[in-house]
């Protein structure tokens, strides 16, 4: 059986009724968001719980100003001793320059001498989170220190053994274990004198 063909007024009757309900379901959106979307339900989510007063939020680490140390003198190195074999580059701790500052850097000036006697100073700085940091604020070289500039970053210690010193700088000599900030200088220069730290103490770092 064919189906009537609709007429003109059936037509128009329809796109009528599609049009009035397009109309009612937008009006009927806007209406639940102004009102939260909650109005026409008997579910509503409970309110928020009070956030705690002793709840503060974190504040952001921000550095400190330094200065450049004076040039490292002979006296004032003391050699870092590194664990495993033998290392073809040898490490000094210049302690005149070893400081915390309030931002938690202890900044220090290394001596780093090769086999034929040739040397490299640096001026640096290291975090002892529980990652741990470094950077290099400054290169020295004719007595004098030249800033690193704008291509300094901080650098996270690399515990795979192919950076030995910024690893026990902070695994075992400048750091205390588990608290994740400096130890006081004394201790920094005992340890870095005495070349060792107690099992005790050497125990204290948890791994990654």
């Amino acid at each position: 059986m064919r189906s009537k063909p609709l007429r003109s007024t059936d037509r128009v009757c329809d796109g009528l009724r599609v049009a009035l309900l397009l109309a009612a379901a937008s009006l009927l959106a806007a209406c639940q968001g102004g009102l939260g979307g909650y109005s026409d339900t008997p579910f509503k989510p409970d309110p928020e719980p009070p956030t705690p007063s002793s709840v503060t939020p974190g504040q952001k680490w921000s550095e400190d100003d330094y200065s450049l140390p004076a040039w490292p003198r002979e006296s004032d190195l003391v050699e870092v001793k590194l664990d495993g074999p033998d290392q073809p580059l040898t490490h000094a701790i210049d302690t005149r320059s070893l400081r915390t500052g309030s931002d938690g850097v202890v900044r220090y000036t290394v001596v780093t001498e090769s086999p034929g006697g040739a040397r490299n100073v640096s001026f640096e700085g290291l975090r002892c989170t529980p990652q741990g940091q470094w950077t290099t604020y400054a290169y020295g070289a004719d007595g004098r220190f030249t800033p690193a500039g704008e291509q300094r970053a901080w650098v996270r210690v690399n515990k795979t053994g192919t950076d030995q010193l910024h690893y026990e700088l902070w695994r075992h000599y400048l750091c205390t274990p588990l608290a994740f900030e400096p130890r006081p200088k004394r201790d920094q220069v005992r340890t870095l004198e005495s070349g060792r730290v107690p099992r005790v103490e050497n125990a204290g770092f948890m791994p990654d």
